[in-house]
């Protein structure tokens, strides 16, 4: 498969619409079948287990999808006028995958991307604690088939994705910080985060 990605130069969760929390029940009937329902068991079962699904986002899943999506959540690291994290995007939504989306356009949310990747590459994968950097689909599907999540779609048709948030929270306003010495000053920028644009990436970006 053809690695795509994007390169950064320098230091620039799920949601489900109309879910509603419910609960899982895991139980040995009289043939010794287990199984899962969103209904209690009947009085001549084995209850195994009640399984809580993690927010109201996962409520209406199918069980498989809800169990992956609770133990190995998925997140996408994306930028702004980046092909390959277009190709990324489509590439879960088609498969199914509920993810949460972090958009990577400042110096904080390039900060908590390398913290989180190690690198300045785009788009970046998280599986749980699985990391692909760059997108392979072959690798990619071969990370989510290892957490459980299927192979086909099963999304409810309701379901919504929730729009990209900033990889990093915004800085509070002026009004809202503390009062600081008049002796702080800010960093210096790095070299690297003086670098001019390059193509038709945004400041900071090259492709």
């Amino acid at each position: 498969m053809k690695r795509t990605g994007l390169l950064l130069a320098g230091w620039l969760a799920l949601s489900g619409a109309g879910a509603a929390q419910a609960q899982l029940y895991k139980w040995v009937d009289a043939g010794g079948k287990i199984t899962y329902s969103d209904l209690p068991p009947p009085k001549t079962a084995l209850q195994l287990d009640t399984l809580k699904p993690s927010g109201a986002s996962t409520a209406a899943l199918p069980y498989a999808l809800a169990e992956a999506s609770k133990n190995h959540p998925v997140t996408l690291f994306t930028g702004l006028q980046c092909a390959p994290c277009a190709e990324a995007r489509e590439f879960l939504k088609n498969r199914g995958i509920p993810f949460a989306e972090k958009s990577v356009t400042g110096n904080d949310d390039i900060a908590k991307l390398r913290q989180v990747s190690g690198d300045t590459q785009l788009p970046v994968l998280l599986v749980g604690r699985n990391k692909q950097l760059g997108f392979e689909s072959g690798a990619w599907n071969t990370a989510l088939s290892a957490a459980g999540y299927p192979t086909d779609n099963q999304l409810p048709a309701n379901f919504r994705f929730v729009p990209a948030e900033p990889a990093a929270p915004k800085a509070p306003t002026r009004a809202e910080r503390p009062a600081i010495s008049d002796h702080h000053t800010a960093p210096a920028a790095t070299p690297a985060q003086r670098l001019p644009a390059s193509g038709n990436a945004p400041p900071g970006f090259r492709f």
